[in-house]
């Protein structure tokens, strides 16, 4: 039984992660056939990364959409996430339930009906039609991350700090935010990867500027671009595993620092 198990984890972690391996393998290949066997050892493909204008303008615009985005939705999300876990209010339970529907609506659904709402309102399409809409999808992350911070953080420290003076915003920048900032943290990080990597509401509402996961999709229609696009991967391959190296090392930093024992990974 145990050994049936391992071999069904083994054969799923394949299943799951060997298409990921595969694209440093042909990112570095001297072919633009991306088949077996190899031509041999080449870094061209990822020079041509370096001398692409239209592959600079979209990543910039991404990361601009993802820096934004996060912020947004990190700054809605501590608020929600405090009312909802310190307060009590009529209706409380589906107001939240409201909140964190895009959770499960498909995103296809969402892109559309945020296209149609803002042309009809007479909007131009840009990259913050793109933001409203990753602001849109990301804020019921940070709040399902930020929620459990305050769940966990003890109400005793903020009313002592109430009793020794300090105002209500003080004492949240004071002694709240520094308990709660790796889950703030995380839920940056985690709505900077979901808003940079986000490809249908983008390509609904990009215009004239697009994104990253946009310009991505229109290069493939060309055969003899698919191996930058293979090099472009492992960069971003990279760039996530950064980014999750990052997180779980803050999250464990938060745990031992709020005395919360380890039970596992992030996810």
């Amino acid at each position: 039984m145990r050994f049936g198990l391992k071999a069904y984890i083994g054969l799923f972690m394949l299943f799951l992660y060997a298409p990921t391996l595969l694209l440093p393998v042909f990112a570095f290949n001297d072919s633009t056939i991306v088949a077996f066997p190899l031509s041999g050892l080449t870094f061209k493909w990822m020079a041509a990364l370096r001398d692409t204008a239209a592959l600079h303008s979209a990543t910039l615009n991404s990361l601009f959409i993802a820096v934004t985005t996060a912020t947004l939705a990190t700054m809605l999300g501590i608020l929600a996430a405090r009312a909802s876990a310190r307060y009590k209010f009529p209706g409380r339970g589906p107001i939240m339930g409201f909140i964190m529907i895009p959770m499960a609506l498909p995103e296809i659904i969402i892109g559309v009906s945020l296209l149609v709402v803002l042309l009809q309102m007479g909007f131009n399409l840009s990259l913050w039609a793109i933001i409203l809409g990753h602001v849109l999808i990301c804020t019921p992350f940070a709040i399902a991350i930020l929620r459990s911070a305050f769940q966990r953080l003890d109400p005793s420290m903020e009313e002592a700090s109430l009793d020794l003076g300090h105002s209500r915003f003080a004492t949240f920048m004071q002694i709240t935010l520094p308990l709660i900032m790796p889950a703030v943290i995380s839920s940056f990080l985690i709505s900077f990867t979901i808003s940079l990597d986000e490809f249908v509401i983008a390509f609904f509402l990009s215009g004239t500027e697009p994104t990253l996961p946009v310009y991505i999709w229109g290069q493939l229609r060309f055969p003899r671009k698919i191996p930058s696009i293979m090099a472009l991967g492992t960069l971003l391959l990279l760039l996530s595993l950064c980014i999750l190296v990052f997180a779980e090392y803050v999250r464990r930093r938060g745990a031992r620092k709020t005395g919360i024992e380890d039970q596992g990974g992030m996810w």
